[in-house]
Order: C-alpha cells, then structure tokens, then sequence
C-alpha cells in the first residue's frame, strides 16, 4: 500500500469535480472522479471550516467515537470498469471490521478524523507522474481555465 494525502479538489475539462490524491513523496497524482457534494465537503475540510451542525461524515467519526470503535485507515482498494472503489477499516476491541465506501466518502472521513490515506499498487498504477503534470497536464486534466482548481 502507498500512503497519500489529499492534494486538493478540482474541475476537469466538462467541469466535473475531481479528487486529486498525491503520495508522500509527490511523485505522483491520481485524479478520481467524485460528485459535487463531495467534493464541496472535502474542500470545506481542506480549508479547515468547522460548520454549526455535523455533516454526515462528522456524524460518521462521532458514532465511531462514542461506540468505541476506531477508525484505522481508508484504502482506495480497487478500480472496475472506470469506477474505484475505498475501503474503511476500523478496529472495535481486537476485531477488525472492513466496510465498502466511495473513495470520496472515505476521504472526507479520513479528513474529518485523521485517519491515514492509502491507495493499493492496482490504483496506483492509473495515477499520473507528478513531474508529467507540473511540465502541463495539468491543462489535460482541468482544460485551460486555472479557475477549475477548487481547492
């Protein structure tokens, strides 16, 4: 597994919203497609707001809180026919529960209670070298208007 973190959130060129996920080294950056929501949630998070009320992902991590059980680590585990998929592993005593979320679902968590980012080597293998993107990729992926960086 390769630990990541959040590079940010942005819009590709049909003005989808896209998660951009980088390694520690930042080497490279794997971009996955996500709803609008999503990707308002995990930018409010990136930009550390706190909201009066909890969101569902604040609602998730406290429940987890108040249960007992610990989230451990969200792992964007696998891509299918263009669609990735995450998992969310938490710990209750000394067992294990592994549950399926969206990769996006699983971000906000993860942002939300600091839990660690990891994506497996199958995914990695669909992420961009990061050089790649720095020299002008960048416009392959978010057209030509800078606007399209949300966060």
């Amino acid at each position: 597994m390769i630990a990541v973190k959040v590079k940010g959130v942005g819009l590709d060129q049909q003005q989808n919203p896209l998660l951009l996920l980088m390694d520690q080294e930042e080497t490279m950056i794997l971009p996955i497609g996500i709803g609008l929501g999503e990707a308002q949630v995990i930018s409010l998070k990136l930009d550390g707001y706190i909201l009066p009320r909890p969101l569902t992902h604040d609602l998730i991590a406290s429940l987890c809180q108040k249960l007992g059980v610990t989230i451990q680590k969200i792992v964007v585990n696998d891509i299918r026919e263009g669609t990735y998929y995450a998992q969310i592993f938490l710990e209750k005593g000394d067992e294990e529960i592994v549950v399926d979320s969206r990769p996006s679902d699983g971000v906000a968590l993860a942002l939300t209670s600091g839990t660690p980012l990891f994506i497996t080597e199958k995914v990695a293998a669909h992420s961009l070298p990061f050089e790649e993107v720095l020299k002008g990729s960048l416009e392959d992926i978010f057209g030509e208007d800078e606007d399209n960086l949300l966060h």
